[in-house]
């Protein structure tokens, strides 16, 4: 199915584009040809990590999938996200029937919009909480039964995210997501501008602010957040620095699954979008675009709410990983040895790169180099 998000989404940008330029839709089928390229680029830059990255993401689902709580619990969001999906379509819907002028319209959607995407983001890192909690607890204690397991802990869970946890949830909520694409992007794009040295340069800078944002902003505090009850900077400061610590930033650099879930996400949405246009320009031909893109954001994040305990699963290995290995030895041998075996190739690939950075900027060779000329 990942594989599938993977290569269906550029295919099915580019016949939007095409069908867009054939309605004489040019600003939308110039939008969907530029996306359908840029997805296609991103492929082709990280194309030799998605090997690694479905072995991730087919152990997070092993994981999660065993724990049924932790399934009731989302379908449980996922109902309340519809309710209030069917609320907000009613204001959405007094918005574009209303008689006001069309930039009117569009300024007040906008604002919808932007609640709508919000309360996505809580709701889905609440749930992102909830289940990493679980999982993380479960491979301390070494499975769901274990003597040491705490008394009902999906309910401590919940109970400590919608309560004490609830306002560093929604703080995180406004940064992470877009933080977090940003840095997949640059990342794909830097691996492959070659020895372009002035682009390489802006882009260098462009990754390294967007790294310090990530210190900040990032979806492993949320881990933090469940078990320790920190805020969410805090969380954020103490995941990333242990990451850099141990190494295992450089695995998670190399780990693609949470773009291969946005994709997912982004999919559903446009399928979402695609059936909400047909079915609008049956009866109200003039307002296609408006609702078309409300509907591509219901269901980005109606999908994003169901990707998101996948997600959650994949974090708190990895923060598992990090505190202690041995947690991923007990639960997986096979798949511990396989992490250990591509973090000790990624750690390798930085130092082989740094040598070289050192190399070539040496004082010394500048000299001679200068003498021979």
């Amino acid at each position: 199915m990942m594989k599938i998000f993977v290569h269906l989404l550029t295919t099915y940008l580019a016949v939007l584009s095409v069908l867009c330029f054939w309605d004489k839709l040019v600003f939308w089928g110039v939008a969907f040809a530029v996306g359908s390229g840029l997805q296609f680029l991103y492929i082709i830059s990280v194309i030799d990590r998605l090997p690694f990255t479905m072995l991730v993401l087919q152990r997070a689902v092993k994981m999660v999938w065993k724990l049924s709580d932790v399934m009731r619990i989302a379908c449980a969001f996922m109902i309340i996200m519809c309710l209030w999906l069917a609320l907000w379509s009613f204001g959405a819907s007094g918005v574009v029937a209303s008689s006001i002028g069309d930039s009117g319209r569009w300024w007040l959607l906008v604002v919808f919009s932007v609640s709508l995407f919000w309360t996505g983001a809580v709701l889905c890192n609440t749930v992102h909480v909830i289940v990493s909690g679980m999982v993380f607890l479960v491979l301390i204690h070494g499975g769901r039964e274990a003597a040491s397991m705490p008394h009902n802990p999906l309910l401590q869970s919940l109970r400590y995210a919608v309560t004490t946890s609830f306002g560093s949830i929604c703080y995180g909520s406004l940064f992470t997501a877009a933080i977090r694409t940003l840095r997949w992007e640059i990342r794909g794009f830097r691996s492959k501008i070659g020895n372009n040295e002035c682009l390489l340069c802006c882009v260098d800078f462009l990754f390294h602010l967007v790294e310090t944002l990530v210190r900040f902003f990032n979806k492993y505090a949320y881990v933090q957040i469940a078990v320790y009850g920190k805020s969410f900077n805090h969380s954020a400061r103490d995941a990333w620095e242990l990451f850099q610590s141990t190494g295992v930033e450089a695995l998670i650099a190399y780990d693609c699954s949470g773009a291969v879930l946005l994709m997912g996400t982004l999919l559903g949405g446009l399928i979402t979008g695609t059936c909400a246009v047909i079915m609008t320009r049956i009866k109200h031909s003039d307002r296609v675009i408006m609702m078309g893109t409300t509907a591509v954001l219901m269901g980005m994040i109606l999908v994003g709410l169901a990707m998101v305990v996948v997600e959650s699963a994949v974090t708190s290995i990895y923060l598992c990983y990090a505190e202690d290995p041995l947690l991923i030895h007990r639960w997986d041998p096979e798949f511990f040895d396989q992490m250990s075996e591509m973090l000790h190739e990624r750690l390798q690939h930085r130092s082989s790169r740094g040598m070289q950075v050192l190399n070539h900027n040496r004082p010394g060779d500048r000299i001679q180099e200068t003498v021979s000329i």
